[in-house]
């Protein structure tokens, strides 16, 4: 059956659509979120159900290897073309072939998704030594313009950096911050956010 399946964006979304996939025993040819523009196929609404997701995650950690969970984790984040596609081609994939399926790197349902995670994964690493953050009342508070959503993938430095600190990174690509106090973090969307001219004394800092 030709359809297209459509979903709320998220990755819970995405996987619930992979579980209802196999389910139903149909491959979709397209993924929309709700907001973007019908197609011509065939569409099936999707409800996200977290224990359908958490479902999907386990059984290609126990029928793969935990890199496989992974790499669906990271490829989500990615600004991969036709990027749910992909993901859901290197399920199929990994699931059909078990553990020797992270091996076939020139396989066109595993090559194409490694090389997008390697990009933003990387990306995500030069962020954590180029991100540079303003002072504001007590707040540290930065900004990134990147290609891949690589929030999740800088939570971890970030937030053991300034475990005791409070701080806002906005990603002005994607309209969404990581927020943290002591504790607490939440990746929520943030429709715009204009920083605030540095003072004199962080321009001298900047300047050294």
């Amino acid at each position: 059956m030709e359809v297209c399946y459509c979903y709320d964006g998220s990755l819970e979304g995405f996987l619930t659509c992979v579980f209802d996939a196999y389910q139903y025993k149909e491959w979709p040819l397209a993924f929309r979120t709700f907001d973007e523009p019908s197609t011509l196929w065939e569409e099936r609404s999707v409800e996200t159900d977290l224990e359908k997701a958490r479902r999907v995650l386990v059984g290609l950690t126990k029928k793969v290897a935990p890199r496989a969970a992974i790499l669906v984790r990271h490829g989500f984040l990615t600004c991969l073309e036709e990027r749910e596609l992909t993901l859901f081609r290197f399920l199929r994939f990994c699931l059909r072939h078990g553990p020797p399926a992270l091996s076939a790197l020139a396989a066109p349902d595993v090559g194409p998704l490694l090389t997008a995670v390697r990009q933003a994964e990387h990306e995500a690493h030069l962020l954590t030594g180029f991100l540079r953050f303003s002072d504001k009342g007590g707040v540290l508070v930065g900004e990134i313009e990147p290609k891949n959503r690589v929030l999740s993938l800088l939570r971890p430095h970030f937030c053991n950096r300034f475990h005791e600190a409070s701080f806002f990174i906005y990603d002005r690509t994607h309209r969404e911050a990581l927020f943290y106090q002591p504790g607490r973090w939440a990746i929520s969307p943030v429709e715009d956010f204009q920083m605030a001219v540095p003072g004199d004394e962080e321009r001298k800092f900047r300047a050294l």
